[in-house]
């Protein structure tokens, strides 16, 4: 009985052959079904050894006994089939996720939630919030730190020195009234007060000898004498010499030269400025510029125009010359210059002069030495009429306070005269207008010292300040530290700065002091310092 079965078995195997594979791009339902066995008969099942997975599990021993039978068995075709296009998918995946690109970095939350297996907190904006404090928190503090750092470490400002006090002060009363001269113009100023008052048209004329100012000016400008010395000798030409003769002719000279003879620059400067000698003035001309006087007219012109002296022409350095024109006004303007060279108001002071010869020369301004007068110089030809360039000091409480005035274009008889006698008027009048007014007291604060980080140190006045001046003038203060730098710290009564009130030679000076102590700027100013 067990041999008919199995034959019967393999015979319906061989007879039964497998239906090709099932398109792969089909569905499942529409593939075509296995044919079924005929005369009812049970498929046999068919057990592959070996899959493209692998080897196959080895089959359980058959169990004794009746044989089951046979199942169907799927054609061994349609294996390799599935197979191939379960690989065809694999690779495809493989491929798809080689070829895409990384993932951003998830929150640290998020990381921390995968890690432990819990899914992260929903955001809300107060979560948003304190995440975002946490992130940059630590940024914020490392800047303020180096913030402070630099802070710290720059350089300090500067201090200035600044002025409170009012910067002018106006003396009471109606302007003087000063005697003016029936002609010509005049002009009154005083050193670093201005103007006090002026008459006539400043229009360009003669000015005979005045001129003389302007060549000594030039010669001690390039040649500085010092007090007391006698400054370098000058050889006297030929040309000084036949120049002294003219004396004769009616020229203002000295005619005690001797050529070959030497005569030294104060005294040189002495006879043009006393006895008005016109061969002197044009030696030194020569002697200055190695010969050629017209280079030194030039630089007569050339300083005058840095005075601000418009209206003034040179051509010649004695001023004998009717083309030598100025004005009064300009005139003044070179004497509030001349009173500021002490070596050449020496000699315009003195009544008389002596030369190396011995011959007394007297001074021809009649003015000094009386009523503080310091000279200058006179002028006086017959187209130019009598002209005089005088100065003068009076003491005024604790200053020493200098006017300078012209009188020009005066053709009454005696021309020179003339206008020494209307240059004395003037003078004194405005000796007699100048008065001086207590402008701030000793002790009163004046300022401050700024340390440019918010910190003010006040300063005081060190002494009282008296302004000079007349009815009706406003006079300047101004406060200034000098030429010393001021301290980043110093104590109570460090002089830090200088209170001015006018300006020129007779200016009133007084020291400034810190009323407290100065300190530097604290840790809290140097970190909010801004700028």
């Amino acid at each position: 009985d067990g041999e008919p079965e199995d034959s019967e078995r393999t015979a319906v195997f061989r007879a039964v052959k497998p239906p090709a594979a099932p398109a792969a791009d089909k569905p499942a339902a529409e593939r075509p079904a296995a044919p079924k066995p005929a005369g009812g008969e049970k498929p046999s099942t068919f057990v592959p050894l070996r899959t493209d997975d692998g080897p196959a599990e080895k089959p359980a021993a058959p169990a004794r006994g009746p044989v089951p039978p046979p199942k169907a068995v799927a054609p061994k075709a349609a294996v390799p089939a599935a197979a191939a296009a379960a690989s065809a998918s694999a690779a495809s995946d493989r491929t798809e996720r080689t070829t895409q690109q990384p993932l951003p970095p998830k929150p640290p939350l998020d990381m921390l939630a995968d890690l432990t297996n819990n899914p992260p907190p929903p955001p809300t904006p107060m979560r948003t919030f304190v995440r975002r404090v946490k992130i940059y928190a630590p940024l914020v503090v490392l800047l303020a730190v180096i913030l402070s750092v630099v802070q710290l470490v720059r350089p300090l400002p500067e201090p200035k020195l600044t002025m409170t006090a009012k910067k002018s002060y106006t003396f009471e009363g109606a302007a003087p009234a000063l005697p003016w001269p029936k002609e010509g113009q005049a002009f009154m100023a005083a050193s670093g007060l201005g103007t006090v008052g002026t008459f006539g048209e400043q229009k360009p004329i003669a000015i005979g000898s005045v001129a003389k100012t302007m060549t000594a000016y030039v010669i001690l400008k390039n040649h500085p004498l010092k007090k007391g010395e006698q400054g370098p000798m000058i050889d006297v030409d030929k040309a000084a010499v036949e120049d002294g003769k003219k004396d004769a002719e009616g020229e203002s000279t000295v005619n005690t030269l001797q050529e070959g003879g030497k005569i030294s620059q104060y005294d040189a400067l002495a006879a043009i400025m006393i006895p008005s000698a016109n061969n002197v003035a044009r030696l030194l001309a020569r002697w200055d510029t190695g010969g050629d006087q017209e280079a030194f007219v030039k630089k007569m012109n050339d300083t005058a125009r840095e005075l601000g002296m418009t209206n003034t022409t040179y051509t010649d350095p004695s001023g004998l010359d009717a083309t030598t024109v100025s004005t009064a006004e300009d005139q003044v303007k070179l004497g509030l210059k001349v009173v500021e060279m002490p070596e050449l108001v020496a000699i315009t002071k003195l009544p008389s002069w002596q030369d190396p010869s011995g011959k007394v020369w007297r001074n021809w301004n009649d003015l000094v030495p009386y009523n503080g007068s310091l000279g200058i110089k006179t002028g006086s030809t017959s187209k130019a009429g009598g002209n005089l360039l005088f100065a003068a000091e009076k003491q005024v409480g604790k200053t020493r306070q200098l006017v300078v005035g012209a009188v020009l274009g005066q053709h009454g008889v005696p021309i020179l005269g003339t206008a020494i006698a209307a240059s004395k008027n003037i003078m004194l009048a405005t000796q007699k207008s100048l008065t001086s007014a207590a402008v701030v007291k000793k002790g009163d604060v004046v300022g401050y010292v700024d340390d440019g980080l918010g910190g003010r140190t006040p300063v005081v006045a060190g002494a009282d300040v008296e302004a000079v001046g007349w009815p009706s003038l406003t006079v300047d203060i101004k406060l200034s530290h000098g030429d010393s730098k001021l301290p980043q710290t110093a104590t109570a009564g460090t002089e830090v700065g200088v209170l001015t009130v006018g300006e020129g030679a007779s200016q009133v000076k007084v020291p400034v002091t810190l009323k407290t102590d100065l300190a530097a700027p604290g840790i809290g100013s140097k970190l909010t310092r801004i700028g």
